[in-house]
């Protein structure tokens, strides 16, 4: 007989999501690994249909590195959002980031970028 075993509990990602009137205010604290980055995309995708929410802004500021595959996860997001109506803006890369991504040829397409939080939302309409 097979004894089904609860599922451990998820550990928290190192990312906070805040909901600022009809936008998701995502602030990544830490590096994520692949798997955290894809759940960081299911739950904004599933929060933006359920708040019904216009814009998506993501905060990489903390961040000192950014991989091809966050990249792509980033830039693969902002599409997803905006066939769920949700427009995302990309705030606080900072200048050896943008200078990496540029070096390696890494792009975030169909993002828009801002250089701060107040840059982004304004872009994003709030």
């Amino acid at each position: 007989m097979k004894v089904d075993t609860p599922d451990p509990p998820s550990t928290p990602l190192p990312a906070s999501i805040l909901s600022q009137g009809p936008n998701l205010i995502v602030s990544i604290h830490a590096a994520l690994d692949d798997e955290q980055l894809v759940r960081l995309q299911r739950e904004l995708l599933d929060l933006v249909g359920r708040n019904r929410s216009r814009g998506v802004l993501i905060d990489v500021g903390a961040l000192d590195v950014l991989d091809s595959f966050a990249a792509r996860t980033l830039g693969d997001l902002a599409y997803m959002a905006g066939l769920r109506g949700a427009r995302t803006v990309v705030v606080g890369i900072a200048p050896e980031v943008a200078m990496a991504l540029v070096r390696l040829a890494m792009r975030l397409p169909l993002t828009q970028t801002a250089l701060d939080l107040e840059e982004g939302l304004a872009w994003l309409g709030s």
